[in-house]
C-alpha cells in the first residue's frame, strides 16, 4: 500500500538531520504507528541505502524509539546535488504519496535549490520545509518568498522555527486563552513589562562557519524569540487553525518596532571572554577557530521593542539571549511583570512586590510570584510562589515540526510575510551596531554579562 507522505531529507547525511530530525521522527512513529510515511535520504555523500538504514536505526536508538524503526524499515538513500533540477526531478518522481522536501541544509544551498525546483514538475501538494533564518534581510527574505510563491502555495511553505514546537509555547496559549483570570488582564492596562529570555551556557560549538556571521542577534532574536514574542501579545484568534493563528502573530509583528524607534539606546550588545562553566574552560570567543574579530560579532545581544497596538502600547518587551553564560545568566523564560497594586492599605509590612508570570522555556515549567500574609504575623507581607510542572509534552520541538509537515498543518509555520517583519524589525538595531554606534562590551565566559549590565 502506498505511503500518505514520502519525507525527502536534503541533505541526509549532516548534523541536522542525524541529530535532531530523525530521532524526533522515531519519537513521532513511536507514538504514532500508525502513520503511513516512507522516508527518502538524499546527499552529497556517496552512501549506501544500508549505511543509511544503520543511521536512522542509530539515531531512533537515541530517543528509545528503535521499535518504530519497522514503520521507515525500507528507507533509501540517493546521492543527489539539489542545486540540479534533474536530480531533484528524480526525487520527486520516485516519491509515493505527496513529497515532503525537507531542506537539512544551509540557507544558501537551500536557496539555490529552490530555484533549481523552477524547471522541475512538482506533483500537486509538495510541500517544502525550509529551516531558517530566511534570507539575511527583509530584501532578500521578500525575494525568497517571491521564489517560493512560484513553486507552490504559502500554505505548502513551512518556514520551520523549531521554538514554536516546544511545548512551552503551546502550553502558553493554554494558559492565556483558556482563563478568564489571566486573559482579562493580558494588556497594558495591567502589565508593565515583558522579557523573553533564552541565555546558553553552551559557546560556538564548531559553528564558526555561521555564526560569526549571524552572531546572537540574529540567531536568536530575529529567528525564534520574535515569534515567541508574538505567541505572547497576539489578539485571541478565532481558532487554532493555521490561517487564524498565523494572520495574528502576523498581525503582532507589524505592528513591532524598536521602542522609542532608537536602536541606539533600546539595544545593547556583548561577546564572552576566556571563562569557565562548570568544568569546561572557554576560550575567548575571538580566538575561536574560524572567528573574524573584526566583525565584531555579539554572542550577547538584547533590545526592547513595543508592540504599538491599543492592547500594547507602552509596555516595554525586552528580547535577550547570549552563549558562554553561567547559572546566574538568568532562566530560559517569557516573564509577565504586572504593574503594582493601585492602592495598599496602611498597616502592611514588608515588601509588596509586583505580581509576576513567569513561563520557563525547559524545563517546562510555569510559576505565578504573589505576595501573602505572613505566618507568624498577619500584617507581614511575604512572597510566594505558586509553581506548575507543565511536564515536557509528548513530542520534543521538532517532533511536533515533523507531525505539522506530514499532516499539511502549517499552525507551527512561519508565514512569509511575517519571515520579513521579522527581518524589519531588527534591522534598525543591525544598522546601529555596524555603525558601532552601540558599544560592543564584554562578559566573562560562565558570569551572567556584562558587570556594567543591570540584569
Amino acid at each position: 500500500m502506498p505511503a500518505d507522505t514520502t519525507l525527502i531529507i536534503l541533505g541526509a547525511s549532516g548534523d541536522l538531520t542525524s541529530r535532531l530530525l530523525l530521532p524526533a521522527l522515531g519519537q513521532l512513529l513511536t507514538r504514532e504507528p500508525n502513520r503511513s510515511v516512507r522516508l527518502h535520504g538524499a546527499g552529497m555523500d556517496d552512501w549506501t541505502d544500508e549505511h543509511w538504514r544503520d543511521v536512522v536505526r542509530a539515531a531512533f536508538a537515541t530517543t528509545g524509539a528503535e521499535g518504530a524503526f519497522a514503520t521507515v524499515a525500507d528507507t533509501t538513500y540517493s546521492q543527489a546535488d539539489i542545486t540540479q533540477a534533474a536530480d531533484l526531478q528524480r526525487l520527486l518522481d520516485a516519491a509515493e504519496g505527496r513529497p515532503a522536501l525537507y531542506f537539512a541544509v544551509p540557507p544558501a544551498v537551500a536557496e539555490k535549490a529552490c530555484a533549481a525546483l523552477a524547471d522541475v514538475t512538482i506533483p500537486e501538494g509538495t510541500i517544502l520545509a525550509l529551516e531558517k533564518p530566511f534570507g539575511t534581510d527583509e530584501a532578500s527574505a521578500h525575494a525568497l518568498n517571491a521564489l517560493v510563491a512560484k513553486l507552490v502555495p504559502e500554505e505548502q511553505v513551512f518556514r520551520i522555527d523549531h521554538f514554536l514546537g516546544r511545548s512551552t509555547v503551546l502550553n502558553l496559549l493554554g494558559v492565556r486563552f483558556a482563563n478568564r483570570l489571566i486573559e482579562s488582564v493580558w494588556s497594558a492596562d495591567d502589565i508593565a513589562t515583558i522579557t523573553v529570555d533564552y541565555p546558553e551556557k553552551l559557546g560556538l560549538e564548531g559553528r564558526a562557519g555561521y555564526y560569526d556571521h549571524a552572531g546572537a542577534l540574529v540567531d536568536m532574536i530575529q529567528s525564534h524569540l520574535l515569534q515567541v514574542m508574538a505567541f505572547v501579545t497576539m489578539e485571541p484568534p478565532s481558532s487554532l487553525d493555521q490561517l487564524d493563528l498565523r494572520d495574528a502573530t502576523s498581525a503582532v509583528l507589524r505592528a513591532t518596532h524598536v521602542w522609542d524607534d532608537d536602536p541606539v539606546t533600546s539595544s545593547r550588545r556583548a561577546r564572552y571572554t576566556e571563562g569557565t562553566i562548570g568544568d569546561r574552560h572557554f576560550t575567548s570567543y575571538v580566538d575561536e577557530p574560524g572567528v573574524d574579530p573584526s566583525r565584531k560579532t555579539e554572542t550577547l545581544a538584547e533590545m526592547t521593542v513595543e508592540v504599538r497596538t491599543a492592547r500594547w502600547q507602552g509596555v516595554p518587551i525586552v528580547l535577550r539571549s547570549g552563549k558562554g553564560l553561567g547559572s546566574d545568566g538568568g532562566d530560559r523564560a517569557v516573564t509577565v511583570t504586572f504593574k503594582p497594586v493601585r492602592h495598599l492599605p496602611g498597616g502592611f509590612i514588608g515588601e509588596s512586590s509586583p505580581t509576576v508570570l513567569t513561563f520557563s522555556l525547559g524545563p517546562d515549567t510555569m510559576s505565578l510570584g504573589l505576595n501573602v500574609n505572613g505566618a507568624d504575623d498577619p500584617l507581614e507581607l511575604e512572597r510566594v510562589s505558586l509553581a506548575a510542572d507543565l511536564g515536557e509534552g509528548g513530542l520534543k520541538a521538532y517532533g511536533e515540526v515533523l507531525s505539522g509537515i506530514l499532516d499539511g498543518d502549517a499552525m507551527l509555520a512561519v508565514r512569509g510575510d511575517a519571515a520579513e517583519q521579522c527581518w524589519r524589525i531588527v534591522q534598525p538595531v543591525i544598522d546601529a551596531w555596524r555603525a558601532d554606534e552601540v558599544p560592543l562590551d564584554e562578559y566573562p565566559a560562565g558570569t551572567a554579562g556584562p558587570a556594567s549590565w543591570d540584569l
